[in-house]
C-alpha cells in the first residue's frame, strides 16, 4: 500500500477552502467564476426506523484553484 501524504492533503482542502472564502469575499470579480458539481437534491433512503440523507455539492472556482496551487507552492517549500 501507498503512503497517504496527509499534509498535502490537508494543504489542498485548506487552499480550497480559504480560496472559496478570498471568492465569496470578492463576489462581482471573475475570481468568483466556477462550475458547481454533485447532487442537486440530497438522496434519501428510508428504511422505517433509520433514515439516511446523502448529498454532496462540489464547487470549484477561479479563485479555489489560485487557493490550491498557493497551497502546492508551500508544500513544495515546506518538503
Amino acid at each position: 500500500m501507498k503512503k497517504v501524504n496527509w499534509v498535502l492533503l490537508m494543504l489542498v482542502l485548506v487552499g480550497f477552502v480559504i480560496g472559496r472564502f478570498i471568492g465569496t469575499y470578492f463576489e462581482g470579480t471573475f475570481l468568483n467564476y466556477g462550475q458547481a458539481f454533485g447532487l442537486s437534491q440530497p438522496v434519501v433512503l428510508d428504511l422505517g426506523f433509520f433514515i439516511l440523507t446523502f448529498g454532496l455539492t462540489i464547487q470549484i472556482t477561479i479563485a479555489s484553484v489560485i487557493g490550491v496551487v498557493i497551497a502546492l507552492v508551500i508544500y513544495r517549500f515546506i518538503r
